[in-house]
């Protein structure tokens, strides 16, 4: 039997380019709720386990995933945010 693919709901979100589309994917999420279920920084702390030898930016990923469940640009983000997220991210 061959495994069935999940098809992607994350194209549609700020942010989500083919490259984080696919990282996220490889971690098990596959749209917004995925998402919203795991947190940006539950995601980032996945992503960064699967590369460990990999730099995984906070502002491309971390930042991103934020953005993209709140409907902002990684850059937009309040600085209270981004403190916020680093520290959930480096825990």
């Amino acid at each position: 039997m061959v495994a069935m693919k999940k098809k992607s709901g994350l194209s549609g979100l700020k942010n989500v380019g083919p490259t984080i589309k696919k990282r996220l994917n490889e971690i098990g999420i596959y749209n917004r709720q995925d998402l919203r279920r795991v947190g940006a920084a539950g995601a980032y702390r996945k992503i960064k386990t699967r590369y460990p030898g990999k730099t995984i930016p906070a502002c491309y990923y971390l930042y991103s995933f934020e953005g993209a469940l709140s409907g902002k640009h990684w850059d937009d983000l309040p600085d209270g945010v981004k403190d916020r997220l680093r520290r959930e991210g480096a825990a």
